[in-house]
């Protein structure tokens, strides 16, 4: 069965559009993940994935794609759906976050407490809430 996650992914995106806000989507980095070197801060990295900072914006059940310029230069970027750890409207905050699902080659799920301790709060003034 398909997650439901790149639905809900989708559907904020829609959202923030509709709304006239900007969605940004943090993206956990690991060698699945194609982003620009130098852009990824502490292992993870946020993109403006509005109309007018991306083109060719592909969002399936796989995967995030699209085109966008660092530094004036066009990059390619690949955002597998497991790595993406929230997607929110710049203005207010407002979206999902989501529990990272991308397992790195040690095996283990990222920054994934033990199944015993609930997940920690979102950071103090946000709004997003981890969805499992």
């Amino acid at each position: 069965m398909v997650s439901t996650k790149p639905y809900l992914i989708r559907a904020i995106h829609e959202w923030c559009l509709d709304q006239g806000f900007t969605p940004y989507l943090a993206v956990l980095v690991d060698e699945r993940t194609r982003v620009p070197a130098g852009y990824a801060r502490d292992g993870q990295i946020v993109f403006n994935v509005g109309p007018e900072a991306t083109h060719q914006l592909v969002m399936d059940n796989e995967q995030v794609t699209f085109q966008a310029r660092f530094n004036g230069v066009a990059h390619h970027i690949v955002a597998p759906i497991d790595n993406i750890a929230a997607i929110y409207a710049r203005e207010n905050g407002q979206g999902m976050a989501f529990e990272p699902t991308s397992t790195p080659p040690g095996g283990q799920p990222e920054d994934r407490p033990p199944d015993d301790e609930p997940p920690p709060p979102p950071p103090r003034g946000s709004h997003l809430k981890v969805i499992k």
